[in-house]
């Protein structure tokens, strides 16, 4: 895995005090990359590349070119399919130097053009420039594992593997984005292909991002376009899979480094674990961390599957000291984000990168079979009842009580009906944002001190949240939400959590279960036949059955999530009011400081759990007091930053002395 940057003039030449910024750019992703650098420039290119040698460790430097240097390629991530490319194109002429998928990507340009991304199996981000046209060519895989940050000032067009490293740029311009902002405390992250910053754009997942005689053009080049289709019986879709997964772990273990698996209690990490047992000869190493907290623990479970398959198997029960990881974690991912599961990843990425380079991880079985049931199970349920509500005056009626149905946690489960009442007041696809919302709408514009709505459609993330869901042709609505899923939550959730907690420690994360044909496979299969009364992820679990012992196969996965709830009500408490409801709090303007007061004495007292409300909150500070921000507007006001520390904090340093400017 490695970090890339670089900077290109969409018209005439770069100016030299930009193209010499590009290092510093570079060193900003060092973590990403510690075992080399390397950069190549021409008057209107610059591309630079930090390295983490996983394959032809010898021969894989970049920026790499093609044969007679007219084109060069910086890139991020593995080419699975590297070899057979290699035999492909040397066939048609092709000059290979190394041994590393990098060159694979090079000629496969020269060959394909732009649609070389087609013939790529893998996870990527990368740059192609041509020196003969002047084309630059930007890409980033079909599911979004690896990230790409771009940005236009001042006539240059900025890239990166992370948006702090655009910081470094002496044009950077780092106005915020506040509209943005009711998003954010929405979702728990900013939406692609928006960002914090008001100029800075993600290249979305399956798109690739074309420069051409001074125009940028952006183009979709993958989706998933099968639903519903196959009508095989159940068991040789269960055969079908197996040989599946088993291809698409063995394509994954290609390395000239220690190679691992992150392992939790669940059956998506088992299955991965259990497939890499079967391909390698050598015992794995496994690692998994918890809390002492028993809902947030899979320790024993995990240790069952460890000890099935003889792994090395490295755990620990972990007691986070905030002040110690709070700050390394939210820099790492240069704007907001409020997953807190981040504090479990960022632990278990650190402690499997004192034993391996790379970890393969079971991201992925969730979206694609069905995992969610706390959201999917519901959903289904809805769709089923929407049409008895009769018409106008019921859905009103429904929305009405919703409303006012009592919320307290409490209440037994069945019985916590406001959501359903309120979904059945809407269509389908309101239903599925609401779902997905980590805070409702009325509560995420009530922390912005707006008038609260009950309709999501107010939203200003509504349409592209909802659109992946409307579009999907499938007549299922299961099969429609993990259709958006895949589309939305994934690549702006979990895939960001794992990217930038594992490349915080230099370790490579490697998803079998997001293989392309494996996504294409599940999408085909119906979702009667995935979930068959509402049992989630059934088709894994029958393979868990075959594969991993039987308290793993049929136990109920608690999550990889941390224990905010407690934290905030109990030991970190203090540190929260002092963070956020001090005089000295950076978000004192953006946010309604009473009614977060409220929320947190509330949440203290223990009458409402609104732990996801104040961590939002919280990161967000956090974040804040890092940039050095102390209000973002219109007319860009700037503050000094007090970010300290040491070099965990490296793009708070960056954005502080820049916002700062």
């Amino acid at each position: 895995m490695c970090g890339i940057c670089g900077v290109v003039s969409l018209e005439g030449e770069i100016d030299p005090a930009v193209r010499a910024a590009v290092p510093a750019m570079a060193q900003l992703l060092a973590h990403r990359g510690p075992d080399g650098e390397g950069y190549f420039h021409r008057s209107w290119i610059a591309l630079a590349h930090r390295r983490l040698a996983i394959v032809d460790r010898a021969g894989g430097h970049q920026p790499l070119s093609n044969e007679d240097g007219s084109v060069w390629v910086v890139f991020n991530g593995e080419i699975y399919n590297h070899r057979e490319l290699q035999k492909t194109l040397t066939a048609r002429g092709h000059v290979f130097r190394t041994h590393s998928d990098t060159e694979a990507i090079v000629h496969a340009y020269e060959e394909f053009g732009e649609r070389c991304v087609d013939h790529l199996d893998g996870m990527f981000a990368f740059a192609i420039c041509d020196l003969r046209s002047r084309d630059v060519l930007l890409a980033r895989d079909r599911l979004g594992k690896k990230p790409l940050f771009y940005a236009t000032f001042d006539g240059l067009l900025h890239f990166a593997s992370e948006l702090g490293a655009l910081t470094a740029s002496p044009v950077w311009n780092g106005d915020l984005d506040l509209s943005s902002l009711e998003g954010y405390l929405s979702l728990g992250y900013f939406l692609s292909p928006g960002t914090a910053y008001r100029h800075v754009s993600k290249l979305e997942p399956g798109h690739v991002l074309r420069i051409r005689n001074g125009t940028s053009t952006t183009r979709r080049y993958w989706d998933v376009e099968e639903f519903d289709t196959d009508r095989r019986p159940r068991e040789a879709i269960v055969d079908d899979l197996d040989r599946r997964l088993s291809d698409a772990v063995a394509r994954r273990l290609e390395s000239e480094v220690p190679l691992g698996a992150f392992l939790s209690g669940g059956v998506d990490s088992g299955l991965i674990v259990s497939y890499m047992a079967q391909a390698l000869p050598s015992t794995i190493l496994t690692a998994t961390v918890g809390f002492a907290e028993s809902a947030h623990n899979e320790l024993e479970l995990a240790a069952l599957t460890a000890h099935g398959y003889a792994t090395r198997h490295v755990s620990a029960v972990i007691e986070p000291d905030l002040d110690d990881v709070l700050d390394p974690i939210v820099s790492a991912f240069d704007e907001p984000f409020a997953d807190p599961s981040a504090i479990p990843s960022y632990y278990v990425s650190r402690m499997a990168r004192r034993h391996v380079t790379v970890a393969l991880s079971g991201d992925g079985g969730d979206e694609a079979f069905g995992g969610y049931d706390f959201r999917y199970v519901p959903h289904a349920l809805e769709a089923r009842a929407r049409p008895f509500v009769p018409g106008a005056a019921g859905r009103h009626a429904a929305r009405w009580l919703g409303a006012r149905w009592p919320r307290s946690p409490s209440w037994p489960r069945p019985l916590r009906l406001g959501n359903v009442l309120e979904n059945l007041g809407g269509d389908a696809a309101s239903a599925y944002y609401t779902d997905l919302c980590f805070l409702k709408p009325a509560d995420a514009r009530s922390l912005l001190g707006r008038p609260p709505t009950r309709t999501p459609a107010d939203s200003p993330v509504y349409e592209a949240v909802t659109a992946p869901y409307r579009r999907c042709t499938s007549g299922d609505a299961v099969q429609r939400a993990q259709y958006a899923d895949l589309k939305i939550y994934l690549p702006n959730g979990p895939l960001v959590k794992v990217d930038r907690m594992s490349m915080a420690h230099g370790l490579e994360i490697r998803c079998p279960l997001l293989d392309h044909r494996v996504i294409e496979f599940a999408f085909r299969v119906p979702a009667s036949q995935k979930t068959p009364g509402r049992r989630s992820k059934y088709l894994l679990r029958r393979l868990a059955e075959r594969r991993l012992p039987d308290a793993v196969a049929r136990g109920r996965k608690r999550g990889f999530t941390a224990p905010i709830d407690q934290w905030i009500a109990g030991a970190h408490a203090g540190r929260f009011r002092d963070d956020v409801l001090s005089g000295s709090s950076r978000s004192r303007s953006i946010f309604d400081t009473a009614q977060i007061t409220r929320l947190f004495e509330a949440h203290r007292a223990g009458r409402a759990d609104h732990s996801c409300a104040l961590w939002a909150v919280w990161i967000f500070e956090r974040w804040a007091r890092l940039a050095g921000r102390a209000r973002p507007s219109d007319s860009a006001d700037r503050h000094e930053g007090d970010a300290t520390g040491d070099s965990s904090t490296r793009t708070a340093v960056a954005i502080a002395s820049r916002v700062a400017s």
